[in-house]
């Protein structure tokens, strides 16, 4: 077994702490439509990881239509409606967090916003205050791939990045983990093993409660 020895852990939160992914491009989608967009959910994969302003101007613009800040505020109101019913909840993800936090210091660093990853923590039963650190794509100006929301969390939380572990989903993700100069574990489900260990992964998990198990 793969073991990693690492003095902070840094979550993702799309497709790691929680799966929002249905939940976002429902909401995305039904945005969309008040700027006559007709998307459907597979255009927005390319787009996964690198934040709401790319997942839902990516798409818009493949249909020809401009960006707009507004949809991205649209989508997120209909986001907070939906998202208790429709996100889906990973099993032990509390228990796995504070199991992690005794020993090591843990942060999130997610390209969403912060008004969507308070939604989404708010899902799981937890707060900001669960974590060392959060940095979200609101704080930084280069997005993943980009490794700036990576080594923005490793400063806040004091470590260096070379002793810093990234729990990630997305390609995006990994490439920003390795740019940043830090391990990455890829969880299984919008990307294939394959593909997250060919960007760097050092391994691969089918659920994010199973990375105990890797880290030392």
């Amino acid at each position: 077994m793969v073991k990693i020895n690492a003095k902070a852990v840094i979550f993702d939160m799309d497709g790691v702490l929680v799966n929002t992914e249905p939940a976002i491009r429902r909401a995305c989608i039904e945005a969309l439509k008040d700027y006559g967009v007709n998307a459907k959910p597979e255009d927005f994969v390319p787009f996964t990881g690198m934040g709401e302003d790319a997942f839902i101007g990516g798409v818009a613009e493949l249909y020809g239509v401009k960006y707009q800040t507004e949809m991205k505020v649209r989508a997120y109101d209909i986001y907070d409606e939906i998202a208790q019913s429709d996100v889906i909840l990973f099993d032990s993800i509390k228990e796995t967090v504070l199991k992690l936090r005794k020993n090591h210091r843990v942060a999130v660093a997610s390209a969403a916003d912060l008004r969507k990853v308070k939604i989404n923590l708010r899902c799981l039963g937890m707060s900001v205050d669960d974590f060392d650190a959060v940095v979200t794509g609101s704080d930084v100006t280069n997005k993943k791939p980009d490794p700036e929301i990576f080594l923005k969390a490793a400063e806040k939380i004091g470590v260096a990045p070379k002793d810093c572990l990234v729990i990630e989903d997305a390609l995006s993700g990994v490439t920003a983990a390795m740019r940043a100069g830090m391990q990455a574990i890829g969880v299984l489900g919008t990307f294939a093993g394959a593909d997250l260990i060919s960007h760097g992964a050092a391994l691969t998990v089918d659920d994010t409660k199973n990375i105990l198990a890797h880290i030392i």
